[in-house]
């Protein structure tokens, strides 16, 4: 029997709900349909564990989930005690970076018991690639200055090799799809990095005859993710326009509380990241009403990132029976609490 080794952070608010929940879903597939078997190992490392220590994690932190699988992240923050910048590049970003997760995937669908905000969705199924470890959110820049003198400047950084990575991770993507990728570009506007982009495109491009593309500037994009989403398949974008297109995703899904995503590590040096787009909702946490699914989606793409694909389309499945016949939390109309909605999930996993 296969044993899966993962690195467990619950981290803050409720990340400490979803995460013990969607480890039960899980636990529950793995036993529902055998043949493998989960070791989790969970670590504390939070706002809380700053607030004791002075940091986010321990500095041996990193050599110790350099041993692990995957990991899988709760939720990151708690900005009434810690500021933002230091929380996440403490922990989410720090992983990120020094285990080279340099593509960010992240996925919007029409979810089944799920009212889209959009009028006639047609069922849309779309991925966004987001190159993870540069672009727009490059630590190149500073402040001078004082005063209405002051001046602050942010540079972007494109490398050629990041670009292209993300890029061919987009069209092998599309190629298990529906054989369709879309460039996210603003060539017209930012005249260094994105005309370069669109020439890393072009080129990457000519390997895979059998791929369709088509490329928009952002702001286009962004509209037609509102009027047209389902003619997207497979969307790549610099970091700063997929995390901007991801969250549009989850809103036209109608909650970002169920949108997931992965932060994988191409050549497998180092373990992946998993973790929902939502963040820690302190306002809901300990009232046990936490929608768990963005996590338990999360779940499943580290299914499908370990090789467990037919298990992993279980779970999604089990998830959409159960948000379909009405089981939901109040964040998207239901009535149901974390517990209820992770019991029923499970149950159906035993009966698929």
């Amino acid at each position: 029997m296969k044993t899966y080794e993962i690195a467990v952070i619950p981290g803050d608010g409720i990340g400490k709900e979803v995460v013990p929940a969607s480890l039960d879903v899980l636990r529950t597939a793995a036993e529902a349909h055998g043949g493998i078997r989960f070791a989790f190992t969970e670590f504390p490392w939070s706002c809380d564990y700053f607030m004791e220590h002075g940091k986010m994690m321990p500095d041996d932190g990193m050599d110790i989930l350099r041993n692990y699988e995957a990991i899988f992240l709760g939720a990151v923050g708690d900005p009434a005690r810690v500021p933002d910048h230091i929380s996440l590049w403490g922990l989410l970003i720090k992983i990120r970076r020094e285990f080279e997760q340099s593509i960010n995937v992240r996925p919007a669908m029409l979810f089944e018991g799920m009212e889209s905000p959009l009028k006639n969705p047609k069922d849309f199924d779309l991925i966004v690639v987001r190159e993870n470890s540069e672009g727009e959110y490059s630590e190149i820049g500073g402040r001078i200055h004082k005063g209405e003198d002051q001046i602050a400047v942010q540079n972007a950084v494109f490398s050629r090799k990041a670009t292209e990575r993300a890029m061919r991770y987009a069209f092998e993507l599309a190629r298990k799809r529906r054989g369709h990728v879309t460039s996210a570009t603003k060539s017209n506007g930012i005249v260094h990095t994105m005309p370069f982009w669109d020439e890393v495109f072009r080129d990457v491009s000519q390997d895979y005859p059998e791929v369709a593309t088509s490329a928009y500037h952002i702001d286009a994009l962004s509209a037609f993710f509102v009027t047209k989403p389902h003619i997207f398949d497979v969307i790549v974008a610099s970091n700063l326009f997929g995390d901007i297109l991801t969250d549009l995703g989850g809103a036209i899904m109608g909650s970002i509380g169920i949108a997931p995503a992965a932060n994988i590590n191409p050549s497998g040096k180092y373990p992946s990241m998993f973790e929902p787009v939502h963040g820690s909702a302190p306002d809901i946490y300990g009232k046990g009403i936490a929608n768990p699914i963005g996590q338990i989606w999360t779940a499943k793409m580290m299914l499908d990132h370990l090789g467990e694909s037919e298990l992993a389309a279980k779970l999604l499945e089990a998830t959409q029976d159960v948000t379909a016949r009405g089981i939901k939390t109040p964040d998207i109309g239901g009535s149901s609490k974390t517990a209820q909605v992770t019991a029923e999930i499970c149950s159906r996993l035993k009966s698929l």
